[in-house]
């Protein structure tokens, strides 16, 4: 040995020089960096994901049960679901007769009355109350398509004009109104939604 060389330690402080297993101390101290790095992320990232949940109040609304008994004949009500307004019209036998009698070949978007209500319960006409052109709320018993009894709806935004089954007859709106999911809970309740 040189006597003019220094000797080299014997603790190994090479962090580098791999264990017994192949893995270094870096190794282990990136993946742990990595693993706090993701966490913090995460921890970070949970209000703002958390914030896009719809609010207390909305999933409150997310059903509603509406109690029909107090609807005359002739009559539509607005009611409030999911922040959208919701015709609910207790329809004549004139309004029916009128609906029923209109040939899909006549509307822009073909749908049977008896489609739009449910079985049995035909007098009873359930609708998302926002029109399907630009989301104006359109107004009941008004239009050219309202029938004897003016059931229909009119949307005096832009002009168009629903018959008394909610179907679009006339005016730039493509479609019908949106008839939500709804059922009968009994013969004078519903539930929508």
């Amino acid at each position: 040995m040189n006597p003019h060389t220094t000797p080299k330690p014997t603790n190994n402080t090479d962090h580098t020089t791999p264990e017994a297993d192949g893995t270094t101390r870096r190794d282990f101290m990136g993946l742990t960096a990595a693993t706090l790095a993701a966490v913090g992320v995460a921890s970070a990232a949970w209000p703002f994901i958390n914030s896009m949940n719809p609010a207390a109040d909305v999933l409150a609304l997310s059903s509603i049960e509406v109690d029909l008994t107090p609807i005359a004949e002739g009559q539509t009500i607005k009611v409030k679901w999911r922040g959208v307004p919701v015709f609910i019209r207790h329809r004549t036998k004139n309004d029916i007769d009128y609906a029923k009698d209109v040939a899909l070949s006549e509307l822009k978007d073909p749908q049977a009355d008896a489609d739009r209500v449910k079985p049995g319960k035909e007098q009873w006409l359930v609708m998302v109350g926002v029109c399907t052109h630009l989301g104006c709320i359109p107004i009941s018993g008004e239009g050219e398509y309202s029938g004897i009894d003016k059931g229909g709806f009119f949307c005096p935004c832009h002009g168009s004009q629903y018959d008394t089954s909610g179907r679009i007859r006339g005016g730039p709106a493509p479609r019908n109104l949106d008839v939500p999911l709804y059922s009968f809970i009994s013969d004078n309740r519903i539930k929508i939604g």
